[in-house]
């Protein structure tokens, strides 16, 4: 069994490289065969949008399950982990050459974002959830970035932020309880977080595979510290989660969230380009918002349905802005920091394209 599953990570890994190194395959093929793996890379977009979306769905549903959010942690993180064990050693040589800095701002996008959006999750609905922390990750990347170094922002971003402002405004009118309120907080600073990875990952000089141990392994560790000691409840310690719901959370968070939303968005950049990839990715808010109604039994309300046309049409219009590498506050780097060596996270693959939220 050991020899079986060792195989079978090899094989994921050399698969998983392979797409990150599309670029040069594409300019070898024929006519027929790009149209094919373009064809290919929008059903591998559409399984992005459908995980994604997956991951603020099942967030909301830990409270209706036999597990506590730390043992959803535990899964979310443990499974890319132990998959990825092999490979373990030669990554931590290169995470000891990465800067502190970038290594804690790599480390928020673990287990620290994965607890505010859960809570967010549990004090609001799934439509907010889906909605507030992918779309606010522009503002605050841009935001942090001009603070830190001053960098110019394009007039049209400026108008695409102003949109998805006004969009976290109209959300606000969704709040009719103070608990509404309060995850609304809690959401943004779950984008906030996100925020702070995706400029942690425009500056890493680590490969794809270094940043998902980097992010899993201490995760996972300190969501077993959490649960062992009594911290935070965990009915995984005390045995009292139900099987099938640790088997579809394991699909859901660890197999699907972890591990192939990254596979089928590395992709779809690679056949799509990052252009088309993160504006369509927009779309995961919509589609949480509308399958929350059959799900959960919420209701896509004004208020609803306006935040998410600004705050998706903000988001759209901000990936799709045109921007220069050099001096520009949506790059989410400063001017003298030069691109990772290596095949780039999906992240790395346009200034100001955040990362997939997850």
């Amino acid at each position: 069994m050991v020899i079986f599953r060792q195989k079978w990570q090899s094989a994921a890994l050399r698969v998983f490289l392979k797409l990150l190194q599309y670029k040069e395959i594409e300019r070898e093929l024929p006519v027929n065969s790009q149209m094919r793996t373009r064809l290919m890379g929008a059903g591998a977009l559409a399984a992005t949008v459908v995980l994604w979306s997956s991951f603020a769905l099942s967030a909301k549903g830990i409270g209706a399950s036999s597990l506590t959010t730390i043992d959803v942690a535990l899964i979310r993180f443990l499974t890319p982990a132990a998959l990825l064990i092999p490979w373990i050693p030669r990554r931590v040589r290169a995470l000891r050459r990465e800067r502190p800095g970038v290594l804690l701002l790599l480390l928020i996008g673990g287990l620290p974002h994965f607890l505010l959006f859960a809570f967010g999750a549990h004090l609001t609905t799934a439509g907010l959830t889906g909605l507030l922390v992918p779309g606010t990750v522009p503002l605050f990347v841009t935001a942090f970035v001009f603070i830190a170094w001053r960098s110019r922002i394009p007039g049209r971003q400026l108008l695409a932020l102003g949109a998805i402002v006004t969009g976290v405004a109209a959300s606000a009118f969704q709040a009719t309880t103070a608990t509404t309120i309060a995850g609304i907080g809690v959401l943004l600073a779950g984008g906030m977080a996100w925020a702070l990875f995706t400029i942690g990952l425009r500056r890493t000089q680590l490969d794809p595979i270094g940043v998902v141990v980097l992010i899993c392994a201490p995760s996972a560790l300190a969501a077993a510290g959490l649960a062992a000691s009594g911290l935070m409840p965990s009915n995984l310690a005390d045995g009292t989660a139900k099987l099938p719901d640790i088997l579809l959370f394991t699909a859901l968070q660890g197999v699907g969230t972890g591990l192939l939303s990254t596979l089928c968005y590395a992709y779809a950049v690679r056949a799509l380009g990052s252009n088309i990839s993160a504006a369509t990715g927009a779309m995961s808010p919509v589609l949480t918002a509308v399958v929350a109604v059959p799900l959960f039994g919420e209701h896509i309300t004004p208020a609803l349905a306006v935040a998410l046309t600004l705050i998706v049409i903000g988001v759209i219009a901000f990936n799709l802005t045109p921007t220069r590498a050099k001096g520009n506050a949506a790059s989410g780097r400063a001017q003298d920091i030069s691109a990772a060596p290596g095949p780039p996270h999906p992240a790395q693959e346009r200034d100001g394209q955040p990362a997939g939220v997850g």
